[in-house]
């Protein structure tokens, strides 16, 4: 017999168990989860520590200066606003059009690539990021990769 409580709707059909889950992208769930901005911060150090060390991201890591501090900051402030958190990278830097922002560098699908590739080596390194946050950022973090190319 099936206990019908786990189940959506009560019935056993869609054999979806019910689980409690963050409602991501409303408010600053996102941000919480990810241990707030301490937590944004570590994220990018990881993240920039594997754009530094791995082989695939080279051309990504040419395409910054030799010292990443401006370039970390820039993408902690992002993050925590892009995760619902205070929008201090507009305070700072103005509205952000993340293609013409990066329209002088040559961004093509290995460079998408790659920077995803970070990212996901960087989620994974976070010990409490549940995987549906894992998940849920790089889908999310997907579509502004996309806007960021500007060659086939």
């Amino acid at each position: 017999m099936v206990d019908n409580k786990e189940f959506p709707e009560g019935d056993d059909f869609s054999g979806v168990k019910k689980r409690n889950v963050s409602a991501f992208g409303q408010g600053n769930n996102v941000l919480a989860a990810a241990g707030g901005e301490a937590g944004v911060q570590q994220l990018v150090a990881d993240f920039y520590h594997c754009i530094d060390s791995e082989p695939e991201a080279a051309t990504i890591r040419a395409m910054h200066s030799d010292d990443l501090t401006e370039s970390q900051q820039k993408l902690t402030i992002f993050l925590i606003g892009w995760m619902g958190g205070e929008d201090r990278y507009i305070e700072r830097y103005g509205r952000i059009n993340l293609a013409s922002a990066h329209r002088h560098l040559d961004i093509g699908l290995a460079e998408k690539k790659a920077w995803l590739m970070c990212m996901q080596k960087a989620l994974d390194a976070q010990p409490a990021y549940d995987e549906l946050l894992k998940r849920f950022i790089m889908v999310r973090l997907s579509f502004p990769a996309e806007m960021c190319r500007n060659r086939n």
